[in-house]
């Protein structure tokens, strides 16, 4: 299994790095050295999508982000991604998303992106975590977050990541990647009590909006407000993708240990812990707030 998994997720490296370019079976498979019967195979083994329809999806999901982000051409974005014409890109993001194109140019909603998660982040999750013998560095830093809206997705019991997997499913990220963020991605948050609903589960996914925001609410999905507060942010040192649990029960046993009054404050625990997306090039981030 390590075997098929280090070279799907190397197929996954190279789409990513060559999204931008026609990317064919045969190029993976010369990529990796196997032959494309067998590299069809074991890759919609372990990402239950085939090699075409992932790369088609992770296309459109990109293109979709340029569209909201950047005034740009929906001729120069299907190009730039690929397309073979203009009305091929239209039909496919209509059938992807439910919308056209130029029309999601003008006003952008939400949308259910492809979030193709690396098969060795998903085949690792369940590995036990190692002891804390060798701790790793952990950067503390003092920010601060302006009042803002948080656009969110309530499980029923969760209390971490895979829990809430299970209750909501996984696909809520791409939704939540899709609405453009004060910080520029999606958001995880522990919620006190104050702003859970009976019911309703500790962790909760979501995107951090501004104040004024009047876009479209996901079905689904609720809307609370979050004063201004100070937070500590906790970032790990960058990791490898199978060792992630690794890496968050590091920075999670620092915040655990930290005193925050060596530095003038205490924890303000009337506010959300916030967790980022575990990116391993950037390390593993938290953030509490303090008052």
């Amino acid at each position: 299994m390590t075997d098929k998994v280090e070279t799907v997720q190397q197929m996954q490296n190279y789409i990513k790095e060559h999204l931008q370019e026609e990317i064919t079976l045969a190029d993976l498979a010369e990529e990796v050295h196997f032959s494309p019967w067998y590299v069809a195979r074991i890759f919609k083994e372990l990402t239950e999508v085939t090699p075409a329809d992932y790369i088609r999806r992770l296309k459109l999901s990109q293109s979709a982000l340029r569209l909201r982000d950047e005034t740009v051409k929906v001729i120069d974005t299907a190009y730039d991604f690929g397309f073979a014409s203009v009305d091929g890109y239209q039909r496919a993001f209509y059938r992807e998303f439910g919308c056209n194109p130029k029309e999601y140019a003008k006003n952008p909603i939400p949308l259910s992106l492809f979030i193709p998660y690396g098969v060795k982040f998903n085949q690792y999750w369940k590995k036990e975590m190692a002891d804390m013998e060798n701790v790793k560095s952990v950067f503390i830093q003092v920010m601060e977050k302006p009042e803002r809206k948080v656009l969110i997705k309530r499980g029923v019991k969760a209390d971490e990541y895979w829990s809430y997997c299970q209750e909501v499913g996984c696909d809520v990220w791409g939704i939540l990647t899709s609405i453009k963020s004060l910080i520029g991605e999606p958001v995880c948050l522990w919620l006190p009590e104050k702003y859970r609903k009976p019911g309703t589960s500790l962790y909760v996914q979501g995107v951090e909006v501004a104040m004024d925001y009047n876009g479209q609410l996901p079905e689904g999905f609720d809307v609370i407000e979050l004063p201004a507060a100070k937070y500590l942010m906790f970032q790990g040192e960058p990791f490898e993708e199978e060792d992630y649990c690794d890496a968050i029960q590091s920075v999670q046993a620092s915040m655990d240990r930290y005193d925050p009054t060596v530095i003038g404050y205490h924890w303000d625990d009337e506010n959300p812990r916030i967790q980022l997306e575990p990116v391993g090039a950037r390390g593993y981030i938290e953030l509490r707030a303090i008052k």
